[in-house]
């Protein structure tokens, strides 16, 4: 009998330390929520993003006032711009805005792609059409219209918020 009950609990010890662990790591489900939309284990998903542009347009608040002006923007595309051009040509290839996407934005493929950038088409971007692309996102960005972003104007809402993934594929929330 003895043996019995040693085997018994050498059999159920790990059930029990994986039940714990699961414990463990489970996400509190936030106030009101009926639990269905949220996921049981891991992070809670996140409803506040921000575009990597608009990163790297926060990162040129030069006064640390958590503001971003159009003149500290200016600035700020300029010396972006001059680290790529170190042969101080004036223009950058599409080879060249792709260094210049990973190293300010995080990846070469991240928004303002350089065909939308090129404002001539001549596979080419010069600092006035970089200049002129980052006005026209600053315009976008700048919801009050008051000629500066905070940076609560830099986040963005996710549209996905409140649905869960499972195992890659998108899942719906309540119903699908």
């Amino acid at each position: 009998m003895r043996g019995v009950m040693m085997a018994l609990t050498l059999f159920a010890f790990p059930a029990v330390a994986l039940a714990q662990t699961e414990t463990r790591n489970r996400v509190p489900i936030p106030p009101g929520s009926d639990g269905k939309n949220t996921p049981q284990t891991g992070q809670v998903p996140t409803t506040l993003v921000v575009e990597p542009v608009a990163m790297m347009i926060a990162a040129f608040d030069d006064d640390h006032d958590g503001k971003v002006t159009r003149d500290e923007l200016r600035k700020g595309v300029q010396h972006s711009f001059d680290t790529i051009d170190t042969a101080h040509g004036g223009k950058m290839g599409y080879v060249g805005f792709a260094d210049w996407a990973k190293l300010w934005l995080g990846d070469a493929n991240a928004l303002p792609s350089p065909f939308e950038t090129d404002a001539n088409g001549d596979n080419q971007i010069t600092l006035d059409e970089l200049q002129a692309k980052f006005a026209q996102i600053f315009t976008r960005l700048d919801k009050d219209k008051d000629g500066v972003l905070t940076r609560t104007e830099l986040l963005t809402i996710r549209a996905d918020a409140g649905r869960s993934f499972d195992n890659g594929k998108r899942k719906r929330g309540r119903g699908s």
